[in-house]
């Protein structure tokens, strides 16, 4: 017998039955907000709400000003490096970090802005279900680090964003927004954007990438078979494909990459006339856009007069169709009595490719379970995500960017890393130099999930794992192969820089607090990298170093940046002298134009050791030094 619950013993909703009623009849005038009264004024003809003055087309929900708001918040983190759980760190290019994505993607706009050719992301498909992000309006850093444990003292978790919570679509446009909005800062110009995503946000999301890249610059909505067998306990009709929305930066700088002609494309072309000039295959001959000049009466070698069908003509003029009939580029099939068509060769064709469909088969890119498949291959045996996308989905995409040598390829919804497994084996097989960065919040794996009882305790563990299994079958498979499978790890993190907050009840405690700018514990290499990315700098650049003066100094990315980091006191002339001649003469061998020199404060003896250092690094002709 069912157990009666809270709903049997209480009277009925009266509310929730009118408002059902309501919506059956004016569905239009209910959102995730619930209703709206001047809609349904409307709705019944009241006329006074009829004026459209203040009204405009666009998408538009509770909260929008907000997201804006916080994608303009500058952030207050920085990123720390893990040298311990990277491969290869000093020769790497690739990047994956380890944070909250939005934090990073306003980290990353100094160093990377207009420098990527393409994002691919697999966002939340907010199917009421799935993890959401809680981005906090204010404190941005807090959202990762409290969001570690999964909850703070005020409640605030990550959880799932049920419908019954009338906010469903404004919690999750507010997530993306923002997002959005910084990855197209990111991109080159003629860079692109592919999103993954389902029925439940597709509308809403070709809304919002329209306003933020521009009507103008929408490419296609990509259909992903994603299944390959129907779901027969499917409530209506069993759904067996995703959707990858495709937008690029400027529609004027993107030219689409051409895919590479398969067996079964060139199978269609035959030669039943031999032809000495190959295989060919047959092509309509009529247009749709009417021409009078152009509908004419062809008589055919078996004595047939055929005629456009109603409404079109031929492509050519009659002289035109005369010349290719001398020159047997006609086909008016085996009898010599079928309506003519033009004979296009397989040596005329386009040697870049074939055009791409916007039609995404399994059975070239892959199905969801082939994605699954890879992943516990990986992992021997154990999937530990749903539904993965599958590498040859990724390589489709890659492919569709018109890829060039050295390309940067960004994935903030990193997950499992089929992304980075792409590009690796993309890679592994053209050559090419690609780099890819990643961007995974360290969510949790709950306690009674495979991965969690491997050992892995989120899914950014999982996904570095994934990377480095992949790298190392790649070396196996193409042993031939030296390139890049390596990644810098990177974790997001509170400045290095103490953030000025001072007690007005106790102001010298306050002083005495910030005599040292630096947090406590951390590494030269952590302050190192947050130069790097408040000077604009990639991370990836190399970094070297050497001892002067007893002291390590620092050159990141050939001369760009200097610094000197040392806690010890830089003390006499001597030193001061020794170290601002390396560095100049460093900096004469390097040729890197400007230059910015740094130093910790709290190492300088005295005042005058710090003027010293400034005044014999200007003479020498080097403007830019800081001290932190």
């Amino acid at each position: 017998m069912k157990q009666a619950g809270r709903a049997d013993g209480q009277s009925a909703d009266i509310v929730s039955g009118n408002i059902a009623k309501m919506k059956a009849l004016f569905p239009e005038a209910f959102s995730g907000e619930g209703v709206n009264f001047e809609t349904l004024r409307q709705l019944l003809g009241d006329a006074s709400v009829l004026d459209e003055g203040g009204e405009s087309y666009g998408l538009h929900w509770h909260g929008k000003k907000q997201a804006r708001r916080l994608a303009l918040t500058p952030s207050l983190g920085t990123l720390l490096p893990c040298p311990e759980e990277s491969v290869a760190w000093a020769t790497t290019r690739n990047l994956f970090i380890e944070g909250d994505n939005l934090e990073v993607l306003k980290l990353l706009q100094k160093s990377y802005a207009g420098k990527v050719k393409m994002i691919y992301i697999d966002p939340p498909y907010n199917t009421g279900k799935e993890f959401i992000y809680p981005d906090k309006f204010h404190e941005n850093i807090e959202t990762y680090l409290k969001a570690t444990g999964q909850v703070d003292g005020a409640g605030l978790k990550f959880s799932s964003n049920p419908e019954t919570g009338g906010r469903k679509h404004t919690n999750w446009l507010t997530m993306m927004y923002p997002r959005l909005l910084l990855a197209r800062h990111l991109l080159r110009d003629d860079g692109v954007m592919f999103i993954s995503i389902d029925d439940n946000e597709v509308n809403h999301l070709s809304l919002l990438c329209s306003e933020l890249f521009g009507e103008e610059n929408f490419i296609a909505a990509l259909i992903w078979e994603r299944a390959y067998a129907p779901k027969n306990d499917a409530r209506f009709v069993s759904n067996s494909h995703d959707y990858v929305l495709m937008y690029c930066k400027s529609i004027d700088h993107f030219q689409i990459g051409r895919l590479p002609r398969t067996e079964d494309a060139n199978a269609r072309y035959k030669n039943p006339d031999n032809d000495p000039r190959g295989r060919w295959k047959s092509d309509n001959l009529t247009v749709k856009t009417y021409s009078e000049k152009y509908d004419y009466p062809v008589k055919t070698p078996g004595g047939r007069e055929v005629n456009p069908t109603h409404g079109s003509c031929w492509r050519v003029s009659r002289e035109k169709f005369q010349a290719l009939v001398e020159d047997n580029r006609i086909w008016f099939g085996h009898d010599g009595n079928n309506v003519p068509s033009i004979k296009r060769f397989i040596t005329e064709l386009n040697c870049d490719g074939m055009t791409p469909t916007s039609i995404l088969f399994y059975k070239e890119v892959g199905h969801s379970q082939e994605g699954r498949h890879e992943l516990k291959a990986l992992f021997d045996g154990k999937g530990y995500f749903d539904g993965p996308k599958p590498v040859r989905l990724l390589r489709r995409l890659l492919h569709l960017v018109n890829p060039g040598e050295e390309d940067i390829i960004l994935d903030f919804f990193a997950g499992s890393g089929t992304t980075a497994h792409a590009t690796m084996q993309l890679n592994a097989e053209d050559n090419a130099r690609r780099t890819f960065i990643m961007v995974q919040l360290p969510e949790l794996c709950t306690e009674k999930s495979a991965a969690f009882k491997d050992g892995y305790r989120t899914v950014a563990e999982i996904g570095k794992a994934r990377i480095r299994r992949a790298g190392a079958k790649i070396k196996t498979d193409t042993p031939d192969y030296a390139g890049d499978t390596g990644f810098k790890v990177f974790k997001l993190a509170k400045s290095n820089i103490k953030v000025w907050n001072p007690d007005p009840a106790d102001l010298e405690a306050s002083l005495l607090a910030h005599e040292e700018p630096l947090v406590a514990g951390r590494s030269e290499q952590d302050i190192l990298y947050e130069l790097l990315l408040k000077r604009g700098v990639d991370l990836a650049v190399p970094i070297e170093s050497r001892i002067v003066a007893g002291r390590p100094i620092h050159s990141i990315g050939n001369g760009r940046l200097f610094a000197c980091l040392d806690k010890a006191l830089i003390s006499g002339l001597e030193q001061v002298e020794a170290i601002a001649a390396a560095i100049a003469d460093w900096r004469d061998d390097l040729a890197p134009g400007d230059t910015q020199v740094f130093f910790r404060d709290s190492a300088f003896r005295d005042a005058v050791a710090k003027t010293n250092m400034v005044a014999i690094l200007e003479q020498r002709g080097i403007t830019h030094v800081r001290s932190l």
